[in-house]
């Protein structure tokens, strides 16, 4: 019974594989097909180059591209400032109320982004930074999920470490620097990548608060790249949409197995 209950466990996992990447297999099929092709599933059709070269003259993809590089750097700087100090201070410092202000950072994921949208428009509003990269990326910075994951990192670093630390002489921010970051490196590439991910591909926000080229990133591109007005191409707009998520796919695939490695020793710490 156990083990028919493991072949039905295996089948489930392969077919929800198979659903979740169905959407990306039919892209990557038709970016490299004429668009009839592409929706008659025609296997032996021949494969074209057009669609990227149609796709790349349709929009300032270079421009998109810095803007989203740009726009994840900043946001990832924030971050990584944020959650190191504030990890550092919930898992090594004493202060009063230090465990009911976590309990309210952990709050924080419980609410969706969307729902501080209005609020964080008037806020970016009132400080200036309307289209701005700054503006894009400041209410991600404080990340609680960012926070929780530093937060165990530091708190399974040895308390002689500190110690030794302390008595060379080396100041608090001494000590993070020298003893905590380096042992926390695997987490910081962990939630790199998570972070780097989750912005890359953001788009109600970044929507919203972007009104020039200057500022748009690949999502809002893409958007307004297949929009009907301009046409609608199944084969061109997955060319494009191939063309904005081969860097993820490629970072993914070559830092796939820290990233899996640094979550489980997270996890188990």
């Amino acid at each position: 019974m156990s083990r028919f209950l493991r072949h039905i466990e295996g089948a489930g996992a392969i077919l929800l594989a198979i659903i979740w990447i169905s959407p990306l297999v039919f892209a990557f099929w038709a970016a490299f097909h004429t668009t009839s092709d592409a929706v008659n599933f025609r296997i032996f059709a021949p494969w074209t180059m057009e669609n990227f070269r149609t796709a790349w003259e349709g929009a300032p993809w270079l421009r998109y591209f810095l803007n989203t590089f740009i726009l994840v750097t900043v946001v990832l700087i924030g971050q990584f400032i944020l959650t190191t100090l504030a990890g550092f201070a919930f898992a090594q410092l004493r202060f009063p109320g230090k465990d009911f202000v976590f309990i309210l950072v952990l709050m924080q994921l419980f609410i969706l982004p969307e729902v501080l949208i209005v609020e964080n428009y008037a806020m970016v509003s009132r400080l200036g930074l309307f289209d701005t990269f700054l503006g894009v990326g400041m209410p991600y910075m404080a990340s609680a999920f960012g926070i929780f994951l530093m937060r165990q990192a530091f708190k399974s670093v040895p308390v002689e470490l500190h110690e030794a630390a302390k008595i060379e002489g080396c100041s608090l921010l001494g000590i993070l620097w020298r003893v905590y970051v380096p042992l926390a490196r695997p987490t910081y590439l962990a939630y790199a990548l998570v972070s780097v991910s989750t912005h890359w591909n953001n788009f109600l926000w970044p929507l919203i608060v972007t009104n020039t080229t200057a500022t748009r990133p690949l999502t809002v591109g893409l958007s307004i790249f297949g929009a009907p007005e301009s046409g609608v191409n199944i084969s061109v707009i997955s060319a494009a949409t191939m063309m904005s998520v081969a860097p993820l796919l490629i970072v993914f695939l070559i830092f796939q197995r820290q990233f899996v490695q640094a979550f489980l020793r997270t996890g188990i710490k």
